[in-house]
């Protein structure tokens, strides 16, 4: 070998090269090897930027994990020889990383003790929802944690006041319940760890208004505390009440009478801003005392309020709230149920609230907090389904191409997270929003799951870990969201918002696609009109009649190469799911 050696000492600059004494193109170094020829049809990749966490999303993306792609089985499928709409995906124009929390749901106190029930336990450890909220929505303001099944505490009024002023019922829920159509809140510990998952607990509120103790803000901000600590940190989010700008909240009015500490009749924002600031030092200080950190999120009106129902707490909650917590909420709750109140809404209808709802939904409340002075922080829309109703819709084929719509608009829309209402609920005719059947759907045993299961699993079984853009030309009806891959490949998820088929083609931008692109086809049979009760994937449908098929976690995907185009048929009224290989 002969050697050059130069080094570096104080500046002066040293260089080591090794060169073979073999000749080779007259001794000098051999040429590097030319760069391969372009690929036919492609051009130079622009890379990928991740860009700064939106203030929406927060804290929400500290759990981020890339995602690898695990080619699906697969038998081999035609595609449509050609095709009139066409999205084109650019591979690194990245939206945002993907939260973990997107894909949440809710969990009921009266679901019955679900730990240990395999029926419930591998369907929810297979959909892996992250994030699972308990005991309730409005049931949350009557709720003791660590009470016993019918035992009070001593300042918990026999009668609480409604709306109109009348005493009625309370319905206190209880932690340390033994009932065996009640699930406990260990058994809900429990079936977290199981499941794999973690929860958001909604903490009770309500007993901070109607609580009969010398200060009910205090006794109900110690219980709160007092979970906390019981928790032991592991439950990262807790929200401060359900809705308690709702007339229809245990708490939203109370009679004076019997309040020891002045408070008003009728709930106002400014009034829970107080409130929160006490519950959250309280809940704070505990949490530290264990070593622990939580977040705390404080509820929020979620849009215009220009409805002639409307109270005048609705109206003013935000701006009494937001310039009252002075920054102390880490997050901000909405709920909604996107759909026209107790209508019995068509398909397009339905659709069609799920792609605007959350987009408006958010540009209120940012431009809300910032009109008031307030930080813009991460928003959790922890309660969403729809209100249509009395054509099954809820149970329906097209409730889950809703759930994937507005999942997709929840990413696009940076929201810090997404939780669906709810796991269990009652049949009515179809009126349920569960997304499993409580056992009363005649035919259909307990924990069946209906058809907005099947659409969530592959949605987020095909979903990459970065949302990108792209864009759909050619057609209204076909929406489309997109994402990549930490290991490259492109995943791509087309709804059809119509009732007739269409053939998609997806071309790249800034991405080399491999040999094969693999996709799950899911639309609904020919039951019920519009709302079918079954969905179909890959043709393959439920033994009974409603639900999807048994063997859904192992059913083979469909695949062809992507030589001869990456084109599809996007069922009616259903959706495609696919990822397409790298090279």
């Amino acid at each position: 070998m002969k050697n050059i050696v130069i080094k570096c000492f104080a500046g002066l600059l040293v260089i080591t090269i090794a060169l073979s004494c073999k000749k080779n193109n007259g001794g000098e170094i051999p040429p590097a090897p030319p760069p391969p020829p372009p690929v036919p049809g492609d051009t130079t990749i622009v890379p990928g930027v991740d860009p700064p966490i939106a203030n929406t999303i927060g804290f929400f993306l500290d759990d981020w994990q890339a995602k690898p792609f695990m080619p699906p089985a697969y038998d081999a499928a035609d595609i449509p020889a050609s095709a009139g709409i066409t999205v084109t995906v650019d591979a690194t124009s990245i939206i945002t990383k993907i939260p973990l929390s997107e894909f949440g749901h809710n969990a009921v106190w009266w679901m019955g003790p679900v730990a240990g029930d395999p029926k419930f336990i591998d369907p929810v450890t297979n959909l892996h929802p992250h994030i699972i909220r308990f005991p309730g929505g409005s049931s949350s303001d009557v709720y003791f944690w660590n009470a016993q099944q019918g035992v009070n505490p001593p300042d918990a009024p026999a009668m609480i006041t409604d709306e109109n002023g009348i005493k009625k019922e309370p319905g206190y829920n209880y932690g340390r319940t033994n009932y065996n159509w009640q699930c406990s809140l260990d058994n809900y510990y429990t079936m977290l760890q199981q499941t794999n998952n973690k929860g958001i607990i909604t903490i009770n509120y309500g007993y901070a208004r109607y609580g009969t103790s010398a200060n009910p803000v205090a006794a109900a901000a110690h219980l709160a505390a007092d979970w906390v600590r019981y928790d032991n940190g592991r439950t990262q989010l807790w929200e401060i009440g359900n809705e308690n700008y709702g007339n229809w909240e245990w708490g939203y009015r109370i009679d004076p009478s019997l309040n020891q500490d002045g408070q008003p009749e009728f709930l106002t924002g400014a009034l829970y801003a107080q409130h929160f600031k006490v519950f959250a030092d309280s809940m704070k200080k505990a949490a530290t005392e264990i070593g622990k950190q939580i977040n705390i999120g404080a509820v929020t009106v979620e849009g215009p309020t220009p409805e002639p129902w409307q109270t005048n707490t609705i109206k003013t909650w935000n701006t009494g709230m937001m310039t009252g917590i002075n920054n102390k909420a880490d997050f901000y709750v909405v709920h909604n149920y996107f759909t026209p109140y107790d209508q019995n809404s068509n398909a397009s209808v339905v659709l069609s609230s799920a792609l605007s709802v959350p987009g408006t939904m958010i540009n209120y409340v940012t431009q809300t907090l910032q009109a008031n002075g307030a930080t813009v922080k991460p928003i959790a829309m922890d309660e969403w389904n729809m209100w249509a109703k009395d054509s099954k819709q809820q149970v329906s084929n097209v409730s889950g191409v809703f759930a994937v719509l507005v999942m997709g608009e929840a990413l696009k829309n940076k929201y810090g997270m997404a939780a669906r209402w709810d796991l269990l609920n009652g049949w009515s005719n179809g009126n349920d929003h569960g997304l499993f059947s409580p056992g009363d759907e005649p035919g259909i045993s307990k924990w069946t799951p209906r058809p907005s299961f099947y659409y969530m699993y592959y949605f987020q079984k095909m979903l990459g870990d970065r949302l990108v853009n792209n864009t759909v030309t050619g057609s209204a009806a076909i929406k489309a969201y997109s994402s990549t891959y930490s290991s490259g490949q492109v995943n791509v998820t087309l709804v059809n918002a119509s009732a007739t088929p269409a053939n998609v083609e997806v071309k790249m931008k800034n991405f080399y696609k491999g040999n094969r692109f693999y996709w799950y086809n899911l639309e609904g049979s020919n039951d019920n009109g519009e709302f079918s009760r079954k969905v179909l994937v890959n043709g393959n449908g439920p033994s009974l009649v409603a639900g999807g098929p048994e063997n859904y976690s192992t059913l083979k995907a469909r695949s062809a190469v992507t030589a001869n185009g990456i084109r599809v048929t996007v069922p009616a009224w259903g959706a495609i799911i696919m990822a397409v290989d790298k090279k």
